[in-house]
């Protein structure tokens, strides 16, 4: 019999609750609180099967100091993130919290200082960690057999201003946000290539435009990295479509990622598609967190990773702002 675990959630909009399908579907595992001050998500978090009766509140230190959980879960408007974490570990909980983890350099440095004082594991939820394309990508890289890093590019597009600026939700909002799409789902872009490939950006230069938003909505940076490998992302929060494309090019291969798929070039034209089952498994950040909290997994996301992230973030807001490029501070 696997070990019980208590979760609790902080948030309960559409991400969260598919993160309470996942949890639900691992032995042992018991949701024993929710938190959102929405009626209309707390209503459908108790909808889902075997949630009816899980206590609910609207602060997230209520259901702290009422609620005896393991691990907290996190999935709340950005800027909430480094309150609930801070609070959540002093509270002696284990936490997962989704992306971007925080908004800034320094709330990033709070809260690994506070994973460090309370001894509780903290992680994000970036799931491209736990994706086989991705860390096939990551092993065939960092084994060194085709070389070093020469070039890597990446898009992504979405119809984030329709769906957020338009609309008027919380991600359209600087105060709730903490940024556009840069800090939102172009997180995991600036994370994976940066995980795959081993690679730190030294220096950014970035073309932001808001189209009259508060928050980034279309972003084009090219970084320099202290191997002298040059990194291009494209984030295109206009866009009538979901897109992503990633590019690799190493010294004697070029790897390409399309979709659930892995291309792969070996020194010359002919192109092979890897098959899936060289390519490895995949599973979810919801099933690292509770394996690691039973002693049977190491976390694939720490906030070290995160912090990556942000000082490559903030390092390109300042260019965007300035005209100029832009130190990473690391």
């Amino acid at each position: 019999m696997a070990e019980k675990i208590r979760v609790a959630m902080i948030g309960c909009g559409g991400n969260a609750r598919h993160h309470m399908t996942q949890l639900l579907k691992i032995e042992g595992v018991e949701i024993v609180g929710l938190c959102d001050p929405s009626a209309q998500a707390m209503e459908a978090a108790h909808a889902i099967e075997g949630l009816a009766d899980v206590p609910a509140f609207e602060d997230h230190k209520a259901m702290l100091a009422a609620v005896g959980s393991d691990a907290i879960e996190i999935s709340t408007p950005h800027t909430q993130h480094t309150e609930q974490i801070l609070d959540s570990l002093a509270d002696g909980r284990h936490v997962m919290c989704e992306k971007p983890l925080v908004c800034t350099v320094a709330d990033c440095r709070k809260v690994i200082q506070a994973r460090d004082d309370s001894g509780k594991i903290l992680m994000t939820a970036y799931q491209r960690h736990f994706q086989a394309p991705y860390r096939y990508c990551r092993e065939v890289i960092q084994s060194g057999k085709f070389g070093k890093v020469n070039f890597t590019s990446c898009l992504q597009s979405q119809n984030w201003y329709r769906g957020c600026v338009l609309t008027k939700t919380w991600r359209s909002k600087l105060a709730l946000s903490g940024g556009g799409q840069l800090n939102d789902s172009g997180s995991h872009l600036l994370d994976i290539m940066m995980w795959m490939t081993g690679e730190q950006p030294d220096e950014v230069f970035a073309q932001i435009d808001n189209h009259g938003a508060e928050v980034d909505i279309l972003t084009a940076m090219t970084c320099r990295t202290a191997s002298g490998a040059l990194m291009s992302f494209s984030v295109v929060g206009h866009s009538v479509n979901w897109l992503e494309d990633i590019t690799i090019w190493l010294e004697d291969a070029t790897l390409a990622i399309r979709g659930s798929e892995v291309w792969e070039w070996q020194g010359g034209e002919q192109r092979r598609t890897v098959p899936a089952e060289e390519l490895g498994r995949s599973w979810s950040p919801d099933s690292n967190f509770i394996a690691a909290l039973r002693g049977e997994e190491e976390i694939q996301t720490p906030p070290e990773e995160f912090l990556k992230v942000i000082q490559l973030t903030e390092a390109a807001w300042k260019s965007g702002a300035s005209g100029a490029p832009a130190k990473v501070e690391y």
